[in-house]
């Protein structure tokens, strides 16, 4: 289904540290309250470390889990749980951050594209090899 597709698909490109393309794909809509794919794309580059020894990847895997996807005419729901996993050489395997994921979609009539994400952090490892921010200053 297309909807999954772009749940997996942001997953791919913030491990791949494409923010421009983090920026397109959710440019069409929000993220958590930020629009337009530069802006977005800029968020990322500001919060999120690449590693240019590791072709400017983030070393992460953003696993998304268990989608649930609501479908009704050209609009769509979708709520899934994620978890992030990072190895680099200060920090060990572990998982760094989990949460959820709420999603709304729109079909334009061609494809289906977010229309918002918002990000629900429940638990917070060990981020410093992965965010250039402090996460507990948000509270």
């Amino acid at each position: 289904m297309a909807v999954h597709e772009l749940l997996y698909r942001y997953a791919e490109l913030i491990d791949a540290g494409d923010f421009d393309g983090v920026g397109a794909l959710l440019g069409r809509g929000t993220f958590m309250g930020v629009a337009g794919a530069e802006a977005i794309a800029a968020l990322f580059a500001a919060t999120t470390r690449r590693f240019p020894e590791h072709g400017n990847r983030t070393r992460t895997r953003h696993l998304v889990l268990n989608p649930i996807v609501e479908i009704e005419g050209a609009r769509a729901r979708a709520r899934s749980t994620f978890c992030v996993v990072q190895q680099t050489d200060t920090v060990a395997l572990a998982p760094i951050v989990a949460g959820r994921y709420a999603d709304t979609f729109a079909h334009d009539g061609q494809d289906w594209h977010f229309t918002e994400r918002t990000v629900d952090v429940e638990m917070i490892g060990d981020v410093s090899d992965h965010l250039l921010i402090d996460p507990h200053s948000f509270g």
